[in-house]
């Protein structure tokens, strides 16, 4: 015992004589560096660690000192930090063939308001595949730091209570830039968690009836994601029905009331083959992509060789997609940006309608929606105006998921709706 007491009292004098000889180098080492020269440590998730192995024995950290951190530079950092930590998502751009529901997926992003896409197909054509990787093109949309609803801080049909109350009171808002969001809805999810419901952690620990939001509240401004919509259950087939229809999500749960906005673009995928939707929920669903399997034997090959990359190297395969990626997000950014100049004849217009009136589609919404597809497809391509071919090739999709009158009909490939364009627009 006595040798390991002198050992390590031994130790101890060495190590204070080596931190006192090199105390100004040290307290110098902690000092911010100016930009373009490195501090000798980098950084990895907020982590710092030592460019050297042999200096880490002597590191000494500094706790307790008093920092201002901006809220939302410190969310700008967990975004980055969890980014990071994401598993690799294949590339938009690398998605071989399927360009219908490509098509569709990026009229939405370009304008929300086409309400969505639904996307059925055969098991193993990439559906769930395409969706996420949608999240790298997503662009970027201002929100109230800290806020659970990605309220908008200017628009008050998609602000939250707490943001409304605080605009109300003139209090100042941290507003951050993020990409919209896009919320993966499980089959198996309960209805509370869908809805939202009480914060239990708060009723007992401070005795107050508080609301934890739920995945509606998340995906506000941004994309709920439904695989195998088909097979979700009725009773949270109705909260999305409610929530689609209105924009707003209404709680009511043990004594507490709250409304919060819940504006998304819903996303849907399934095999026909396991049913189809409920004729109500069709509807909700701007556009319909049908997606085929590839039966080219060479395209075949070429998507099996692609997937064994991204399985055998994906930081190196997102890499080789990443000048195709960023093409396509500044395409998509300046088509956003572009697509309020976009004009449509009204002769256009009416012949739409009288497309829509002999087929006997039900509502206003197919009119409206090809209307703004078309629109989005010409921003799209860089033009100001939308012409005869825009409508051709968006109009499909934008009707025959609505010509069902009977549920237990199949779903029109979409001749009915091509040779009636063509006896209109003759």
């Amino acid at each position: 015992m006595a040798g390991l007491l002198g050992t390590s009292s031994t130790a101890a004098i060495m190590a204070s004589k080596l931190l006192s000889s090199h105390s100004s180098k040290s307290s110098s080492s902690f000092l911010p560096s100016p930009p373009g020269m490195s501090s000798g440590r980098k950084f990895y998730g907020g982590i710092g660690v030592p460019l050297k192995k042999e200096r880490s024995q002597f590191h000494v950290s500094i706790t307790n000192v008093a920092t201002e951190i901006n809220p939302a530079q410190e969310q700008v950092q967990k975004l980055a930090a969890s980014k990071e930590s994401q598993r690799p998502v294949y590339p938009f751009a690398a998605i071989v063939g399927q360009d219908e529901m490509k098509l569709c997926l990026l009229l939405n992003v370009i304008d929300p308001k086409i309400g969505g896409v639904m996307i059925m197909g055969d098991r193993g054509t990439g559906k769930s595949t395409t969706v996420r990787s949608l999240t790298d093109l997503l662009p970027e949309i201002r929100v109230v730091s800290g806020d659970a609803f990605n309220s908008d801080p200017e628009d008050a049909e998609v602000q939250g209570p707490e943001v409304r109350e605080k605009i109300m009171k003139g209090e100042e808002l941290p507003v951050v830039y993020t990409k919209i969001n896009m919320v993966d809805l499980p089959l198996g999810a309960t209805e509370d968690r869908v809805c939202g419901t009480i914060d239990i952690e708060k009723a007992l620990t401070e005795g107050v009836k508080a609301f934890e939001p739920g995945l509606l509240a998340k995906a506000n401004r941004g994309i709920l994601y439904v695989d195998e919509v088909n097979l979700l259950d009725d009773h949270l087939v109705d909260v999305l029905l409610d929530s689609a229809a209105s924009g707003w999500n209404t709680v009511e749960r043990e004594g507490i009331s709250i409304s919060h906005p819940a504006r998304f673009i819903l996303i849907g995928s399934g095999n026909p083959e396991e049913g189809e939707l409920r004729p109500q929920l069709l509807d909700r669903f701007g556009m319909h992509a049908q997606v085929g399997t590839v039966r080219d034997a060479e395209l075949r090959v070429k998507i099996v060789e692609e997937r064994a990359r991204f399985d055998r190297n994906p930081k190196e395969f997102r890499e080789s997609y990443k000048a195709e990626q960023e093409k396509l997000q500044e395409q998509i950014g300046a088509a956003r940006s572009f697509l309020s100049s976009v004009t449509l004849d009204h002769d256009l217009r009416v012949k739409i309608s009288k497309v829509c009136a002999e087929l006997n589609v039900d509502g206003l919404r197919g009119d409206i929606v090809t209307n703004r597809a078309a629109r989005a497809l010409a921003a799209l391509k860089g033009r100001e105006k939308v012409t005869a071919e825009d409508i051709a090739t968006v109009i499909p999709n934008c009707l025959r998921h609505r010509l069902r009158k009977d549920p237990l009909e199949s779903i029109d490939s979409g001749v009915l709706v091509i040779e009636k364009f063509y006896e209109v627009f003759s």
